[in-house]
């Protein structure tokens, strides 16, 4: 048994997986007569590949991976859930994440009744290495790491990273959604050196397509076989596919380049306002805002109609909004907005 069958679930790894008749049939047109579907085109009277390949194909020249190291998820959040699935026995395993961050780790471990234990970063929000493999007993399945990280925005340096990827005993699940917007690049090709490196990517951000919920997850392809197999069959939907696809052909470039622009020219003016206390440095598409009084704050820009994040009440984020770098009109908004804050003009 190899090292990453070992960290499988006993009863994963014995899972015999649903398969369709079209696992078997290579071809793209046919008689389909296996899956009960209507026969009447309607344009969506047939199930979707369950392996996404064309769509893996297309990924795959972007990316810079084999198809066969690619999987496909409703969002990250699917990809989160399903490590756990793969890896966690219930009421047994545990696993070690960084805290703040990302808050759908920790649900998606209370849903699967798999303990988290969460290691405080440092003051600066630096990678707090020797706590986390401090957290780690024999019974961890799991190393949840996010960069840049949400909400601090900071991405941590790559060769701290791969470290704690080459020491940890199990999975290191590294998820890169905002890694588009920061100098320091991804790890992705390192799944191909690593068999216990998982990295998240999406599609949410850089490539604007939240609303198709379509997350990506690189990983051995040993890894990949077997979310592939605890996966529903048909998690991707046709049009999500379609138009992913479509999506794909069209350069972000320009967009990435407008979104850290804007981010440095907002993170420039926010410390004009006396209320404002620090603005953190960011490698993602947000900035993390420390002002005097976060809720009253807050309150005033919902009331001109400006939705941000408050992050008061996240560990080591007091007095913090987290505020997503819009288009430049609405950052141009968000600023008159503050203006009008600082002079005493406030909405609640």
């Amino acid at each position: 048994m190899n090292r990453i069958e070992a960290l499988v679930r006993p009863n994963i790894r014995a899972l015999c997986p649903y398969s369709t008749a079209r696992d078997e049939y290579q071809g793209s047109l046919g008689i389909f007569l296996d899956a009960n579907e209507s026969p009447y085109p309607t344009g969506w009277n047939r199930y979707p590949d369950p392996h996404q390949k064309a769509l893996k194909e297309q990924l795959s020249a972007i990316k810079g991976l084999p198809a066969e190291n690619i999987f496909l998820g409703n969002g990250s959040d699917e990809a989160i859930d399903l490590v756990f699935r793969v890896f966690c026995t219930p009421g047994v395993d545990n696993a070690v994440a960084i805290s703040p961050s990302y808050g759908m780790y920790a649900v998606a471990a209370d849903i699967n009744d798999v303990q988290v234990r969460t290691v405080p970063l440092g003051p600066d929000f630096s990678l707090p290495v020797e706590a986390l493999k401090a957290a780690c007993d024999a019974y961890t399945k799991l190393l949840f790491l996010c960069s840049p990280n949400n909400p601090t925005g900071n991405a941590f340096d790559p060769a701290e990273l791969e470290a704690l990827i080459r020491d940890f005993p199990g999975i290191v699940v590294l998820d890169e959604a905002y890694a588009d917007f920061s100098a320091k690049g991804s790890l992705r090709a390192k799944v191909l050196q690593y068999p216990n490196l998982i990295v998240l990517q999406t599609l949410s951000k850089a490539w604007g397509l939240a609303g198709l919920r379509l997350g990506l997850a690189f990983a051995d392809a040993r890894v990949i076989r077997l979310m592939s197999m605890v996966k529903y069959p048909y998690n991707i939907n046709q049009s999500t596919q379609e138009l992913a696809s479509r999506a794909l052909q069209e350069p972000v470039d320009g967009h990435i380049a407008e979104i850290i622009a804007q981010r440095g020219r907002v993170a420039a003016e926010l410390p004009r306002y006396g209320f404002v206390r620090r603005v953190f440095p960011s490698d993602a598409n947000f900035l993390l805002v420390q002002v005097d009084d976060a809720d009253a704050l807050y309150a005033h820009l919902l009331a001109d109609g400006i939705i941000v994040r408050n992050r008061t009440r996240v560990p080591l984020c007091a007095g913090c909004l987290r505020i997503t770098i819009g288009l430049p009109s609405e950052n141009d908004q968000l600023l008159q907005s503050l203006d009008s804050y600082e002079k005493g003009d406030i909405h609640r």
